[in-house]
């Protein structure tokens, strides 16, 4: 009986780890440009310590992007984050967008790379400063070796780097 489930579960845990992600940055008509590169793991960053992602500066309206293939496992308001997304994308990362002005997808619906989810905005902590989107990546299968002696550096096990992310595409 139980080697029956085996297969199965061995075969939904690796295959994800398979799927490519060819991510695209997640603010349409952004470039590197658009976010400082230095920004990521920054400090001193309010509450939070460091900040875990990167800003990607755009009008108020653009079009938030799905930076890749996946499910939303998420869409609604938190503290800090305001109006947000959380995708499950190829690789078990998830993928946050935050400080939406508005979105306009579901939770469980499956997007596509380049989808429109949302708009970007300035909600959630971002309120009274130029609209961006606030993108973090992080990975649900611990990382040990990128761990550092910095500020939450044991942290770096989960969250990934967005713009070198974005920039390995």
């Amino acid at each position: 009986m139980k080697r029956r489930w085996l297969l199965p579960l061995a075969a939904l845990l690796v295959l994800p780890m398979l799927l490519p992600e060819h991510p695209v940055i997640p603010v349409q008509g952004a470039s590197q440009r658009d976010w400082n590169r230095r920004s990521f793991w920054y400090e001193p960053w309010g509450i939070s310590g460091v900040h875990k992602g990167i800003d990607i500066f755009a009008d108020a309206g653009a079009p938030a992007l799905s930076p890749v293939p996946g499910l939303v496992l998420y869409r609604g308001e938190i503290g800090l984050g305001g109006k947000v997304v959380l995708i499950l994308g190829p690789k078990w990362r998830l993928h946050y967008l935050a400080h939406l002005q508005a979105w306009n997808v579901a939770p469980l619906q499956p997007v596509g790379r380049g989808q429109v989810v949302g708009a970007v905005g300035s909600s959630g902590n971002a309120a009274g400063k130029p609209p961006h989107l606030h993108y973090a990546v992080l990975s649900l299968l611990p990382r040990p070796w990128a761990a550092t002696d910095e500020t939450q550096g044991w942290k770096k096990m989960f969250f990934i780097d967005p713009g070198q992310f974005l920039l390995a595409r």
